[in-house]
């Protein structure tokens, strides 16, 4: 058990400190003027003068020449293009160059000349797209309901937070209630901080992330065992923690914006897409504790190593790394 909780420890941690500004999500957006002159504007993530080599390419060789403007902006740069004598966008095919390198997505955002909207997403696993504007399309949100799952499931701040959650309070029902105010909490802060609401630092936000986790760090500790705040109303901390999660969720969708004609249902998609990435994380964590209580290896659990020490400062001196890391790049600059 010590080394399975140690390691799932490190993999957070590591994976966090490998990836964790690569996986937020980048943007393809064209808009159809007409059967030959589009727009099409290219947005991807970037931390500070770090930015991923990711490279649109349409078939038709429209994105081969420079972009008209190019900017940057805190958390991202934007490129566009503007064709006017280009092939037709029906049959082409999209491609990103880097992307299987990466552990980013590219939304897919298609406005044709008749009003439409197509979206799609483009995956490491599969970085091309043919286009096919004729067809009917609808409503095209459901991408963002993976695109929740992923976000969670490689938020691994999030993941940490939520674990020190289960820690502190275990499989009780006091759990459902604590993951349940966490839960309330962030998808309110996330639906304001996405609808345009509230708005606040995007690096301000990710050091507070941190913060929260460290403090519940240190209620793992067993010098604070006793009869703490954290532990006598733990949904109490999960909810007010949680406003601070919602709001950075929300900088997923703040990048790639959310579909003009559909953004409650995009929203809610996303929001729900969160939840089954944190449910089933939870889920999983708990299959593991339940799996180790039936081999030989119970009996670590009893050891204080295991059970006080190890999580309470393992969680501490990863969230410390990203607190101290996220307040250098607040005070450097917005992220």
């Amino acid at each position: 058990m010590r080394r399975l909780l140690l390691a799932l420890l490190v993999w957070l941690g590591a994976a966090a400190c490998a990836c964790a500004h690569e996986v937020r999500p980048a943007l393809l957006q064209i808009v159809e003027h007409g059967p030959h002159a589009y727009d099409v504007t290219w947005k991807q993530p970037a931390m500070g003068e770090m930015v991923i080599h990711l490279t649109p390419r349409l078939s038709g060789g429209g994105l081969d020449a420079a972009p008209a403007s190019q900017s940057a902006e805190p958390g991202f740069v934007e490129k566009t293009w503007r064709i006017t004598a280009g092939p037709p966008l029906e049959g082409q095919t999209v491609r990103i160059e880097g992307l299987p390198e990466t552990v980013t997505d590219v939304l897919l955002r298609i406005t044709t000349a008749d009003g439409r909207q197509i979206d799609g997403v483009l995956r490491p696993a599969s970085p091309t797209q043919t286009l096919a504007l004729a067809r009917p399309s609808g409503l095209a949100v459901p991408a963002y309901l993976r695109l929740g799952v992923e976000h969670i499931l490689t938020g691994f701040d999030h993941l940490l937070f939520v674990l020190g959650l289960l820690l502190l309070v275990g499989p009780s029902w006091r759990l459902v209630k604590t993951i349940t105010a966490f839960t309330l909490s962030h998808s309110l802060t996330l639906a304001l901080a996405a609808l345009g609401y509230i708005q606040f630092p995007s690096a301000v936000i990710e050091a507070l992330v941190a913060l929260s986790i460290v403090f519940v760090a240190t209620e793992l500790a067993p010098r604070r065992r006793g009869d703490t705040l954290a532990r006598r109303q733990p949904w109490l901390i999960a909810f007010s923690f949680g406003l601070l999660h919602g709001m950075a969720f929300a900088g997923a969708l703040a990048e790639i914006g959310l579909p003009a004609k559909a953004a409650p249902q995009a929203l809610f998609l996303f929001n729900v897409g969160v939840e089954i990435g944190q449910l089933s994380f939870i889920a999983a964590v708990l299959a593991l504790l339940w799996l180790v209580r039936r081999t030989p290896a119970r009996g670590v659990l009893a050891r204080p190593l295991v059970t006080r020490w190890a999580p309470a400062y393992a969680i501490g001196g990863l969230s410390a790394f990203w607190l101290i890391e996220r307040i250098s790049t607040a005070v450097g600059g917005p992220a």
